[in-house]
């Protein structure tokens, strides 16, 4: 059994999720998977079951959409032929989405309390920079780890290992924030402290029973269980 954290927690560095965290992008993505869906003549899926479907990056959604199972894997040619579908129609509709409640005045009070920040996501570069960009989130951060920027992504612990060095600070100093399983599990093989929202797309499960240090209702709620070193 983990010990119980004693608060406030110790950190110099919070690193945030992106999908399902910071920004609401469940819409656009369940939407582009209906598009695309729809464009193969498929038949069509509920919005609620495609974004049950969000969660480990979008090769993953397309590969749910397409076989109506969380782990199946479609015939590769007609996963090959899914796939510029699904980036055509996200791509017109990326730039709609919208940060949840309490992240612009979260962010705000880590920078103003010191604390230095870095994003990091499973979503491809392509589409985490222009969409940081477009809501206007970029300037938060000191560095951006998409899921194409190293060789692992979340769950594995890389990115977050690699963040701390970025900081230059040990793991157990560099909080995670996100909102599902492949965050807890990245940023426990990481040695790092996480706290997750309960809003976010951990595919329909409550994240209360996940390995974290602290279920926040949002951003503005992480800065009183904090104490920058």
């Amino acid at each position: 059994m983990r010990p119980v954290p004693n608060f406030p927690l110790e950190v110099s560095a919070i690193l945030l999720d992106l999908d399902g965290t910071l920004l609401h992008t469940a819409p656009e993505l369940a939407e582009a998977a209906s598009r695309m869906l729809r464009d193969m003549n498929f038949t069509p899926v509920s919005q609620d079951l495609l974004t049950s479907y969000i969660g480990n990056g979008i090769g993953w959604l397309v590969k749910r959409a397409l076989t109506g199972d969380m782990h199946a894997t479609p015939d590769a040619a007609l996963f090959d032929h899914a796939m510029p579908i699904f980036e055509k129609h996200y791509t017109e509709l990326l730039l709609q989405s919208k940060p949840f409640d309490g992240v612009i005045e979260g962010l705000d009070a880590m920078k103003a309390a010191g604390f230095r920040l870095g994003c990091i996501t499973n979503k491809l570069a392509s589409y985490t920079i222009p969409l940081l960009k477009g809501v206007g989130l970029a300037p938060y951060f000191e560095i951006v780890l998409s899921g194409d920027t190293l060789p692992e992504k979340k769950p594995h612990p890389m990115p977050l290992l690699y963040a701390a060095e970025f900081f230059g600070v040990p793991p157990e100093k560099v909080l995670l924030i996100g909102d599902s399983l492949n965050d807890t599990v990245a940023a426990r093989a990481a040695n790092c402290p996480v706290f997750c929202v309960p809003y976010g797309y951990n595919h329909g499960e409550p994240v209360d029973t996940l390995d974290l240090d602290a279920k926040i209702a949002d951003l503005t709620c992480a800065l009183p269980l904090l104490k920058r070193v």
